[in-house]
């Protein structure tokens, strides 16, 4: 995001402050933040092949269980949303990053005790549903500290570049969990994913505590006194609700991923559970790395949109994959496709944003996903119980598909959003 044209409207201080750091010096600024975010998400990476089967078999319960299971943490993140983003903004990303860690060192405890009422499968899920819960609180505080830090380290400009760095550093943590969260559960049970997910954000702490804290970036124009009062929220939602529905739409096939292709393996004897989840997140971080650039210099919703193709394609070709090759190729499709569209909408969303709210604006754009996934795991769970596993992947796919088609139509008709981005730039941005 760039405004030349705009400096000789700013104070020089903000001018100097929104000059472009070398792609070098914003590599060496966030790679202590990316290093935290894998750690921490550790947690969930370990859990992610573990918990369905746990559910599934290790308590004996239903499909609609395990979606249920997976989708509180979800619907935990997105209630939890806009007291991250709120959070961020007054009281610095430092410390929202810090309590999520906090959060997380309960929710290893409430996994703990589910592990030690197994015995007991409705005592033992419900305690699960709580440490899942708190697991969401943690993520909403970790990425939302995450991005807003990132974004005050590398400039506006580089949001893109952010938000597909934070993702890999992420999804790293998703790859290299599943398999060491599968070797834990073989190993000594679920007792041990609990204990890890305790110790690891508490031993991360120590990591973020000697980073120096950021303060918020400083407004892009000049500022009257009146404009210090932030903005409402709904105007936030309004601003950004656009982006928000086609991330949320494009969701759903990434519950169908992370929350049945482990059931779908397993049940087929297609191998362990963790080999599509590491396939998935192998493929997501090559995308990022690779073109994680290309939202900030092609424009982000074209590139979202051809990407959510992508998507579709790979969840079709897991519906009627009839071994596992083909299902690993339907997979790994899936994630080159879904990695370019978060970062690529959110492109959109954050020049919609008003600059002092940014940390509200992407809390409340990611909490499209949260609600997303919250509600499509147990209704895709359901789905499962009615019509089998292959039919989560077909609707799952239609459902991207068809987002992408009507989001196509929307640009060839006149993306809404382009004018309304321009509206909130300055005079002489808006003629250029």
């Amino acid at each position: 995001m760039t405004f030349e044209g705009t400096t000789e409207m700013r104070p020089k201080t903000a001018a100097a402050h929104e000059s472009r750091p070398a792609a070098g010096s914003i590599a060496a600024a966030l790679l202590p933040l990316m290093a935290v975010v894998v750690v921490a998400y550790l947690v969930t990476g370990i859990a992610m092949p573990v918990l369905p089967v746990y559910v599934h078999q290790g308590l004996g319960l239903g499909t609609f269980v395990v979606g249920l299971v997976a989708g509180t943490q979800f619907a935990a993140t997105l209630i939890s949303r806009l007291w991250a983003g709120r959070y961020a903004d007054v009281h610095g990303s430092k410390r929202a990053v810090l309590a999520g860690l906090s959060f997380a060192g309960a929710a290893g405890a409430a996994y703990l005790g589910s592990a030690h009422v197994a015995g007991q499968p409705i005592a033992s899920v419900t305690i699960l549903i709580i440490g899942r819960a708190l697991l969401g609180v943690m993520e909403s505080f970790v990425i939302t500290g995450a991005l807003s830090w990132g974004v005050a380290l590398a400039g506006p400009q580089h949001t893109g570049k952010v938000m597909s760095w934070v993702g890999t550093a992420l999804y790293t943590a998703f790859a290299v969990g599943a398999p060491l969260g599968t070797g834990l559960y073989a190993t000594y049970g679920f007792a041990a994913i609990g204990l890890a997910t305790m110790l690891l954000p508490l031993a991360t702490v120590g990591v973020v505590a000697p980073l120096r804290p950021i303060k918020p970036a400083a407004p892009l124009r000049p500022i009257k006194p009146a404009s210090h009062v932030r903005p409402a929220f709904r105007d936030v939602v309004r601003a950004i609700w656009v982006p928000g529905v086609a991330l949320a739409l494009s969701g759903v096939g990434f519950a169908a991923i992370i929350t049945f292709v482990p059931l779908l393996f397993v049940d087929r004897g297609w191998g362990q559970a963790w080999i599509p989840l590491t396939a998935f997140s192998a493929a997501f971080m090559v995308a990022r790395v690779a073109f994680g650039h290309v939202p900030d210099r092609m424009g982000g919703v074209r590139v979202a949109l051809c990407c959510m193709l992508i998507e579709a394609a790979g969840l079709a070709l897991i519906w009627r994959a009839s071994g596992s090759t083909a299902a690993l190729v339907g997979v790994t499709l899936t994630g080159l496709g879904y990695s370019l569209v978060y970062p690529g909408l959110g492109v959109e969303a954050v020049r919609l944003a008003p600059p002092q709210s940014r940390g509200v604006a992407m809390g409340t754009y990611t909490a499209f996903l949260d609600l997303s996934l919250g509600l499509a795991s147990p209704t895709l769970g359901w789905l499962a119980d009615a019509g089998g596993l292959s039919l989560v992947f077909l609707v799952s796919g239609i459902v991207v598909a068809g987002t992408a088609v009507l989001g196509t139509l929307a640009v060839r008709w006149g993306w809404p959003l382009r004018r309304a981005a321009e509206s909130q730039m300055s005079p002489t941005r808006a003629r250029t």
